[in-house]
């Protein structure tokens, strides 16, 4: 091989070893590139984070443990009686005093007309008592007069009684003497026997009238109790008949069923010629412009919720083109787990701490519930601001 051959070859082989290291050198760079852009990556994503957690995720608590609800109205009668007619059915929509449910109400209208009957006879009854204490009252004068004259008989029958006693005297102290006859003193024997009879029939004649006078005032007094101080309309009689009355007309209203609120027909449990009774549940009336939403919030999240925060809110139903406006009204009393019907019994067995969620009550915008209506038991997510 000659020197000239050595030399090439020596030339190739630095040449290669100069392209070696230069495709090294930036193969090493581009390396060094990337993982600078990576790290400044991770930085901004970590550091644009954590300022969405300072300035947006912590001013804010959201659950999708949501559930719109009502104060719904049960629709009861407070008459029982069958049922004649029922005008409304699920999902009718409805105003405040319409008819829902009519009642056969053949036996209220005989209960009312015999609570007039008997009202009008009471009317009737104080009436008459109210004359009976003018007869009453002329009794007694009449009683009086009566004791008066049979005093005077009892004082002429006691004058009669004194003349006889003194002529029986003078005949009995001269028939010693010879002077009177026999019989002449038997005729004034009796004569006196009969005075003294005259005397107690007078006296018992006079027991008598002041018993009847008696008797008079007594009746007189009994009469007025029953009508002193009152008129015909306040009579106690009088105004427990007109209650009776209106009574009878209030169960007669009674058989038609009106709607108590506005809302929406749910849960209709009557049909035509059933028989019902007070208080059964007939279907109730779900106010959809009333609804509110219950949210469960985990323990954890509440620390600073108030009443009076804002609160958005999205429904299943809509998604989330539609958002709802809502305030927090209150918080329940309770967890579920406390009101539940079988509640945790924590102090026995195995105790594993479970974070508890606390319903929190949201009141929304009625013109958005207009707007966009909700049914009771839909899903919402609700998210709480909480940076006021």
């Amino acid at each position: 091989m000659s020197k000239t051959t050595h030399i090439i070859e020596h030339d190739v082989h630095t040449i290669i070893e100069e392209e070696d290291r230069e495709e090294v050198g930036a193969r090493t760079g581009k390396r060094r590139r990337l993982f600078t852009a990576l790290a400044a990556t991770v930085a901004v994503l970590g550091g644009g984070y954590y300022a969405y957690d300072v300035l947006v995720a912590s001013q804010h608590v959201e659950t999708d443990n949501a559930y719109v609800g009502a104060n719904v109205a049960q629709v009861t009668p407070l008459v029982g009686g069958p049922v004649l007619d029922v005008l409304v059915d699920d999902t009718q929509s409805v105003r405040r005093g319409d008819i829902l449910v009519r009642l056969d109400n053949t036996d209220a209208k005989i209960a009312l007309a015999r609570a007039e009957a008997e009202l009008a006879t009471t009317i009737r009854k104080v009436r008459g008592l109210v004359a009976t204490d003018s007869g009453l009252g002329a009794q007694i004068a009449a009683r009086v007069a009566e004791q008066a004259s049979v005093e005077a008989q009892l004082a002429a029958a006691r004058g009669d009684l004194d003349k006889a006693r003194i002529d029986l005297q003078r005949r009995e102290a001269l028939a010693a003497s010879g002077s009177v006859s026999g019989d002449e003193l038997t005729v004034a024997r009796n004569a006196h026997h009969t005075a003294l009879a005259k005397v107690r029939a007078a006296e018992a004649a006079q027991a008598q009238a002041r018993a009847n006078r008696a008797a008079a005032i007594g009746s007189r007094d009994a009469n007025k109790a029953l009508i002193d101080n009152s008129t015909t309309d306040a009579n106690p009689e009088v105004l427990a008949a007109r209650a009776a009355r209106d009574q009878a007309r209030v169960d007669l209203e009674r058989t038609i069923l009106r709607a108590p609120i506005d809302g929406v027909i749910s849960r209709r449990q009557v049909q035509i010629g059933q028989r019902v009774q007070p208080g059964q549940a007939l279907m109730v009336v779900v106010p959809i412009q009333g609804a509110y939403v219950d949210a469960n919030f985990k323990e954890v999240q509440l620390a600073k919720v108030r009443p009076g925060q804002s609160v958005t809110l999205t429904s299943d139903l809509y998604g989330g083109e539609v958002e709802y406006r809502g305030r927090v009204v209150g918080f329940s009393g309770g967890t579920g787990a406390a009101f539940a019907v079988v509640p945790a019994q924590n102090a026995t067995g195995n105790w594993i701490k479970v974070v508890q969620r606390l319903p929190v009550r949201i009141k929304l915008d009625a013109k958005q519930l207009r707007e966009h209506p909700l049914r009771v038991g839909l899903s919402m997510t609700a998210d709480i601001d909480i940076s006021h």
